[in-house]
């Protein structure tokens, strides 16, 4: 039996006047649009996580107590199982940027029955679960 790779990711639905903060991928990075987020590292939970995260690529400051659970997505990609969970937010502080610059291009604003073409298949599979209130989905990625 092959050996089961989990890994813990969090990822921001942030929201301003009706809109939700998409950051776009420089192209080596694959050029789509994503959500501000990454890895939940060694001795932190998520939301801290997300805190760090999101003031390392856009600029952002967070408080755990602004952060509500909104979806929990399990992913499969091959060998590897990846939990992602996904908290929104409508109150934030500091200068919004794609701060990153090796990975992000800018950072935009879009509604969410407006979504770009280019958003990952993953963000695309989540926010569609999401506006239809499902709090948990999976998704296989082929």
């Amino acid at each position: 039996m092959a050996d089961t790779r989990i890994s813990f990711k969090a990822r921001l639905i942030l929201y301003h006047r009706g809109r939700i903060l998409l950051l776009k991928q420089t192209k080596p990075n694959g050029g789509n649009y994503t959500l501000v987020g990454g890895t939940v590292e060694s001795r932190e939970f998520a939301r801290q996580a997300l805190i760090r995260e999101s003031f390392e690529e856009a600029g952002i400051i967070l408080r755990e107590e602004d952060l509500e659970l909104a979806h929990l997505l399990h992913k499969v990609n091959g060998e590897e199982h990846r939990i992602v969970f996904y908290f929104k937010a409508y109150r934030w502080e500091g200068e919004l940027k794609a701060k990153e610059t090796h990975k992000f291009k800018e950072a935009e604003w879009f509604y969410l029955e407006d979504l770009p073409r280019n958003l990952t298949s993953t963000v695309r599979h989540v926010l569609e679960a999401y506006r239809h209130g499902q709090l948990y989905s999976e998704y296989l990625k082929k």
